[in-house]
């Protein structure tokens, strides 16, 4: 296993929404033994309202804030030894401030996902996804931040089953 992962053993995907993060990362932390954290869901849990409405009610700015906070206390018990698979909601990575508190506590791994399998994916489900309401700003904001997603340390292809994606995973170097 990679000296970064045994000295700091957090895995942090990224991608895009709908490309999977919550899905892999419960399923391969379930296969390494490692616990599972979902930023979004302890965001929702700690304000006790769904994202949307954070982002309704507060906006954008400060559902930020809460999330890099998030991040941080997740970070802190990764550096304490607490083997973690973390899913990053889809704008953490683009964070800067987000990117400078992962880089040296484990690996990142964007989950790389085309355009039309992640709007099949939350077709259903738009209403809780409050950057995803409007199909043309949808497509720009998913450019956009290609860029910052590539910035992790591994990129895998999540367009195919949790358990292809999962083996992409376990087949990167990081565990020779």
């Amino acid at each position: 296993m990679d000296n970064v992962l045994k000295r700091t053993p957090g895995i942090y995907l990224t991608g895009f929404m709908g490309s999977g993060k919550t899905t892999v990362a419960r399923a391969l932390a379930d296969r390494l033994g490692w616990d599972f954290v979902d930023i979004d869901a302890e965001i929702v849990e700690q304000e006790h309202a769904p994202i949307a409405d954070i982002f309704d009610a507060r906006g954008e700015a400060e559902f930020r804030r809460i999330e890099t906070e998030a991040i941080r206390m997740r970070v802190r018990n990764v550096s304490r030894g607490m083997p973690s698979v973390v899913a990053l909601g889809g704008g953490a990575f683009v964070q800067p401030e987000n990117v400078n508190l992962l880089e040296n506590h484990g690996i990142s791994i964007w989950l790389d996902c085309p355009i039309e399998v992640v709007q099949e994916r939350i077709a259903a489900d738009t209403a809780a996804r409050p950057l995803a309401r409007d199909s043309a700003t949808f497509q720009r904001l998913y450019e956009q931040r290609r860029e910052a997603y590539s910035r992790a340390t591994y990129r895998i292809d999540a367009g195919c089953d949790v358990g292809q994606a999962i083996q992409q995973i376990l087949e990167l170097p990081v565990w020779k």
